[in-house]
């Protein structure tokens, strides 16, 4: 047997701001990001909405948070507010 540790994998962190309050411990977080159209070239706004798992339940509808990529926590849910 190897005695060596496996290391995780470094996990995604996104910011976002929360847009919804879904229930007990959920919250749904928009991040944009502006990124050059591949034809014309103009830089246009995207935005991408994620279910994140709130454990205090703390954060409210306009409040900016962190985010991290984390194990399956439900249907929809695959991301933690970190802070």
């Amino acid at each position: 047997m190897s005695t060596e540790k496996t290391t995780r994998g470094a996990r995604k962190l996104r910011k976002g701001v929360v847009a919804s309050k879904m229930g007990a411990k959920s919250v749904v977080v928009v991040v944009s990001y502006r990124e050059r159209h591949p034809v014309y070239g103009k830089v246009v706004t995207r935005s991408k909405k994620y279910h994140a798992h709130d454990e205090d339940d703390s954060a409210k509808v306009g409040d900016t948070v962190t985010i991290m990529e984390t194990r399956p926590l439900s249907a929809t849910k695959r991301w933690r507010i970190v802070k």
